[in-house]
């Protein structure tokens, strides 16, 4: 827990501001890194344990529970007179979510990677999405002191996977005492050594035993900084045999690493202050880092902007969370302006249609502004420009939205989401759930721009879309454990159709003449069934005006209500032409509701006589893999009945697969083709249809 030393941090201007995320695979130590790095700065007095549920970011109780982040955290601190926003995210592929808010609000990125796990191919990916922003880039190497582990070894897989411009060379080497305990390290810039064997500091000489050694990483490391100097003497003095001093070549590495052209690797053990000093000496202000584009409210283009606390208010919520007694609150990266306690600001947030979450543009007023430590947070008088702070009251703000002047209203371009592809199809567990229900699901939306609901006419369904399993559990805990709301999932049902395999006819008779004012009506069809996507056509052939013509809408009106009901399974009944060719009508019992009724049932009359096909829905999809797993994404797509409509090689050794696939055979396909791609692949899909399905299963469906 955080000690009492901690205060709010305030930067004395926009370059006294460091913002780093923390990314890398689930377990590789990002939260334990942070407690690390928050000790060496005094804020707390001993790091707390993830297995213990003690650290400063995993303080929602599902990471309590799971040992894990399940959502991205802030801490604020000031270290060597900067204020160091360091923002936690999970390393699991359902919150990748979560990673791309803290990217957005970050302007450097520390790759955390275990020395005994590697690198698995979502960081990877995320790796590949900084290079093309040219996000700064530190890779700190952590439980160096676990069996298996080897430094050199995940230096050499970085170096092969981490792909794209810049070097990627260590700046310290590790130094092993008994067994698998790191002692301390090597700085290989000055060739100190600092070492922990007395329980305290000590920095030492290099001995001439290891002289061959650090000389040999020096030179590496010297050779890659000066590569990306911007003196184009210094190679040339370096290859003649001059000694570059210790100055000239921090120097070069700050700047190198500042513009991403160079990726140091750090070695975590003992090395926290090193990191420290990495991170405000070497990583970027909020000043040397592009404004993401921003447009008016209508989408158009305005005067770029720079992170200038003076400048028009521009600032994005990159995480809300609500509580049912605090209210919203919402972590805010300001980018441009500055933002006081009690200002009123303009909300905007607009959305891709059907993803359940609704457009807004609204001037509401904030409440308190606060430093952040997790869960901690301080009061603050104000915020300028590239500082995260936490806003309350700001009860219409989602995740991604923009605040900006009332009188001045913004929209920043939002950032990449991925898109969510596990549907679970979800019901209130009770009656007094039901009523809830509603409520909670849409402040669960506020928070998690990933989540999409659907509510499925055809079916009747609540749907909610997910990014995986693991996210999908996440939202019914929090339902249950946040909103007191416990639901209930379900199988999704498929919004299946039906249509006529061949051609009939149908007769319809509603006669009711047993006193008083009866019912007459006749009606005599014909149905062909038409090509796929060709609706519902009514054709109108009596003659003789066996059916008077005020009735021949009534006529067309049961046929179009028949439809929607189905004639065999319940499904709407499509793709058909009906002819209405005779029938018979009473002069005074005939009816608006008689010729409804007659319709119908010759419709299902014909129904009776033919075979009927169901047809089910066909989606469209996209699958972006590496070509390693191109054999094995089509192998599979064969098991689920697709058929594949191209390949296309992408950028980045990486190869696109298109087919159409029966949506009942890719309901999991976000979890499968993880596991098929060992996390590198991603879809999408898009509705393509309905196409018939196999005579066996619809036979089944039908009860034949």
């Amino acid at each position: 827990m955080a000690d009492k030393r901690w205060m709010a941090p305030v930067p004395s201007s926009e370059s006294g501001i460091r913002n780093v995320v923390l990314v890398g695979p689930t377990g590789s130590g990002k939260t334990t890194l942070v407690e690390d790095l928050l000790t060496a700065a005094g804020v707390l007095a001993k790091a707390g344990r993830v297995e213990a549920g003690s650290t400063v970011c995993d303080h929602d109780p599902a990471a309590v529970v799971q040992h894990r982040s399940v959502s991205l955290a802030v801490a604020s601190f000031l270290w060597d007179g900067v204020v160091v926003n360091l923002i936690d995210t999970p390393g699991y592929a359902d919150y990748v979510g979560e990673v791309r808010a803290g990217l957005r609000a970050a302007d450097a990125a520390l790759f955390v990677v275990s020395a005994v796990d590697g690198v698995d191919g979502s960081t990877q990916q995320l790796w590949s999405e900084c290079e093309a922003i040219g996000l700064p880039r530190v890779i700190v190497v952590t439980k160096l002191d676990r069996e298996r582990a080897d430094f050199d070894e995940t230096v050499a897989v970085c170096q092969r996977v981490f792909t794209g411009g810049g070097g990627v060379l260590p700046l310290i080497l590790p130094i092993h005492g008994e067994g698998q305990t790191i002692v301390g390290f090597i700085d290989l810039l000055t060739t100190g050594i600092h070492e922990w064997t007395t329980g305290a500091e000590q920095e030492l000489e290099s001995e001439a035993e290891h002289r061959d050694l650090i000389d040999r990483a020096r030179n590496e490391l010297i050779e890659g900084i000066i590569t990306e100097s911007e003196d184009e003497t210094l190679m040339d003095r370096f290859v003649a045999g001059e000694a570059i001093d210790v100055q000239t070549l921090a120097a070069d590495l700050e700047r190198a690493v500042a513009r991403g052209h160079f990726h140091p690797v750090i070695a975590s053990a003992h090395a926290a202050s090193y990191l420290l000093r990495t991170i405000t000496r070497s990583l970027p202000s909020p000043i040397e880092r592009e404004v993401p584009v921003v447009t008016s409210i209508a989408g158009e283009p305005t005067t770029p902007l720079a992170a200038d606390s003076d400048g028009p208010l521009c600032a994005e919520v990159i995480k809300t969370t609500t509580d049912p007694y605090v209210g919203r609150v919402s972590l805010v990266r300001i980018f441009s302006g500055t933002l006081r306690a009690d200002d009123a600001v303009h909300v905007s947030g607009h959305f891709s249609p059907g993803t359940g979450h609704q457009d807004h543009d609204v001037d509401e007023r904030i409440g308190v502004l606060s430093a952040v430590l997790g869960a901690e947070q301080q009061p603050l008088d104000r915020g300028i420009a590239g500082s995260i702070v936490a806003v309350s009251r700001l009860s219409r703000a989602e995740t991604g939205d923009t605040l900006s002047s009332p009188s001045a209203p913004l929209l920043m371009e939002p950032w990449q989401m991925p898109e969510p592809l596990l549907p679970v199809a979800i019901t209130a567990h009770s009656a007094g759930d039901d009523d809830k229900l509603a409520t909670a699901l849409a402040r669960l939306l506020a928070e998690d721009p990933t989540l999409r609901l659907e509510h499925v006419a055809s079916t009747g369904q609540t749907v909610v879309w997910c990014l995986g399993e693991a996210h999908a559990d996440l939202v019914v805990n929090r339902l249950r454990t946040r909103y007191g709301v416990t639901v209930d999932s379900e199988p999704v049902r498929l919004a299946l159709r039906e249509t006529f395999a061949a051609s009939a006819s149908g007769s319809g008779r509603v006669v009711k003449q047993s006193g008083g004012h009866g019912q007459y009506a006749v009606c005599e069809i014909t149905v062909e069934p038409l090509p796929a996507g060709g609706g519902f056509e009514f054709v109108d052939k009596v003659v003789g005006g066996a059916i008077p013509r005020a009735f021949i809408p009534s006529v067309e009106k049961g046929l179009r209500q028949q439809l929607a009901k189905g004639v065999a399974a319940g499904y709407p009944l499509v793709d058909i032409r009906v002819t209405l060719v005779d029938g018979r009508a009473h002069s005074v019992d005939s009816s608006d509701l008689a010729f409804q009724s007659a319709g119908a049932l010759a419709l299902k009359d014909a129904a009776s006589k033919v075979d009927l096909a169901l047809l089910e829905p066909i989606v469209a999809i996209s699958v972006l893999v590496p070509d390693d797993h191109v054999g094995n994404v089509l192998a599979d797509l064969a098991t689920r009945r697709g058929r594949v409509t191209g390949t296309e090689s992408e950028p980045g050794g990486r190869t696109r697969v298109t087919a159409l696939v029966p949506e009942s055979e890719v309901s999991r396909y976000a979890i499968d083709v993880r596991s098929i791609t060992h996390g590198t692949g991603s879809y999408t899909r898009a509705p393509a249809g309905f196409a018939p399905m196999p005579a066996i299963a619809a036979k089944r469906l039908l009860g034949g």
